[in-house]
């Protein structure tokens, strides 16, 4: 008998409906090729939702995510609603709720990608980015003195536990042994700097470490990693970091990667539901056109199934989305430059799994 998932479905705003629905078509094509079975939920959150009844995510729906196998977002993000508050509201708050503390951010180079580093391969950029996803400054600490005033004072400050931090870290070590690559992982931070936060995380690298002796650990500062990423990217197998370096250095990854186009992530809780997306936002100039890239969301697809179990479909997405590169049929990775649509995009993956 197959096995069912259930699935909470984000479709989101902008370009984010037309993304997930190729998305959907894959790995329900994978599904059937796989002998599984895929029950999905949709849910209206997003900038739509909020200028019609003001509501943003309501706490009941949080609770009913808690349900599902997994989460597949869009993207979210709207025009007419003011920056930060669907992302706080929703994108930091599912985080935040359920607990997902590890960002996981594959980097890989596909065949007839396009890179802006000269010289770089496929071999020579595949690296995952591990981002503590629920510390850090994006907890929200801080506040105003005398605010609007020339003496106003902000604070914002930046929450590290060694409990937070060492569930990272050592999700990372694991990731590292299991992906068995080149067996290395390395510690992104700014010791020299930072010598509060940044000391607790190398504190507890270099502790954990001990336990993985087979593995090789070492550290960067990240002003270095990001120079590093760029002209030597082959250094790097798997990296570790806090939730604002992380967010920034990811944003680095992807576009040597070949850019937002391509680029899925996850937001991982490895004791409860997860959330998949792709790394670009909703794209608002591009809606309704049928002319935007779904390869990341179609990766993110293909992250989901390998977290709930399913590897093997995942690898048949993995498989498929390089035989489509290597095609030649898709000429860009940038929206309206694919030389194929959208649909078309989602056609051609779902026609060699």
């Amino acid at each position: 008998m197959s096995k069912t998932y259930k699935i909470a479905i984000l479709p989101g705003d902008g370009t984010g409906p037309e993304v997930i629905r190729e998305g959907i078509k894959i790995i329900e094509t994978v599904a059937k090729k796989n002998d599984f079975k895929l029950d999905f939920t949709d849910y209206d959150l997003g900038g739509k939702r909020y200028l019609k009844t003001g509501e943003i995510l309501p706490d009941s729906v949080t609770e009913e995510f808690k349900k599902f196998d997994a989460m597949y977002l869009g993207a979210i993000g709207h025009p007419d609603v003011k920056p930060g508050i669907l992302e706080r509201g929703i994108l930091l708050k599912l985080r935040f709720e359920l607990d997902q503390y590890i960002n996981l951010r594959p980097v890989k180079l596909y065949p007839n990608v396009e890179t802006p580093l000269k010289d770089k391969k496929p071999e020579d950029i595949d690296m995952i980015i591990v981002r503590e996803n629920t510390e850090g400054l994006y907890t929200g600490a801080g506040g105003f003195l005398k605010k609007d005033t020339p003496q106003e004072v902000a604070i914002q400050e930046s929450i590290n536990t060694r409990f937070g931090v060492e569930r990272c870290i050592r999700y990372a070590f694991k990731l590292t042994q299991n992906r068995a690559k080149n067996n290395k992982l390395t510690l992104c931070g700014k010791t020299n700097v930072l010598t509060y936060a940044s000391d607790l995380w190398q504190r507890t690298f270099n502790a954990v470490a001990k336990e993985y002796l087979q593995l090789t650990s070492d550290y960067v500062n990240v002003d270095a990693a990001c120079m590093w990423f760029v002209k030597n990217p082959e250094w790097f197998d798997v990296v570790v970091t806090d939730n604002l370096f992380g967010d920034i250095i990811t944003d680095l990854a992807a576009i040597i990667q070949g850019g937002m186009g391509i680029a899925a992530g996850g937001n991982i809780n490895p004791e409860g539901v997860s959330m998949f997306e792709p790394m670009g936002g909703s794209a608002p100039k591009y809606t309704g056109l049928n002319i935007i890239n779904p390869i990341a969301t179609i990766n993110a697809g293909a992250m989901m199934l390998e977290t709930i179990g399913e590897s093997k479909a995942a690898k048949d997405i993995d498989n498929a989305v390089i035989k489509a590169l290597g095609s030649g049929k898709i000429k860009s990775m940038s929206a309206g430059k694919m030389g194929l649509s959208t649909t078309e995009v989602g056609d051609l993956i779902a026609s060699l799994i």
